[in-house]
């Protein structure tokens, strides 16, 4: 049923997209051209054809330089979504880095004691003042690193 009414309107609108063109004198000698020939008027049809579309060398020339250029846009498009996600990358990197050393900070910070293992693979703790010394220390590393 639709493809019938579709055929159908196409039928009636081919009539209406080939209107023709007339052409007539007035009574001072004016030529007019127009869509509907005129009523008071002897008026001949005339065929127009559409000019040949441009094929020098100057359009030629346009076209080439309008791809080149769109080509260039697409290369600098590419490089800076490219950049932008090297960036992404690096950020998501490096803020896992600073979880893990806000972490291991919360961590040191809540351990009575900090120890080394010796040669032997045995717990030596170090003393108090090395403690309090290695504490700052990573704590600087990481207020350096993060910006807590």
């Amino acid at each position: 049923m639709k493809k019938g009414l579709l055929i159908l309107l196409c039928f009636l609108i081919i009539p209406i997209t080939h209107a023709g063109t007339y052409r007539w004198v007035d009574e001072n000698g004016q030529t007019h051209f127009g869509d509907r020939p005129p009523k008071n008027a002897a008026s001949d049809e005339v065929k127009l054809n559409a000019p040949a579309p441009s094929s020098d060398a100057a359009a030629r020339e346009r076209k080439l330089r309008m791809n080149e250029f769109l080509e260039q846009s697409q290369r600098e498009r590419d490089e800076r979504n490219q950049a932008r996600a090297e960036q992404e990358a690096r950020a998501e990197k490096h803020e896992a880095r600073c979880q893990a050393l806000r972490a291991r900070l919360k961590y040191l910070k809540s351990v009575s004691g900090i120890y080394r293992l010796n040669s032997e693979g045995e717990r030596v703790f170090v003393n108090d003042e090395e403690n309090k010394r290695l504490r700052e220390q990573f704590s600087a590393q990481v207020q350096s690193e993060c910006g807590i």
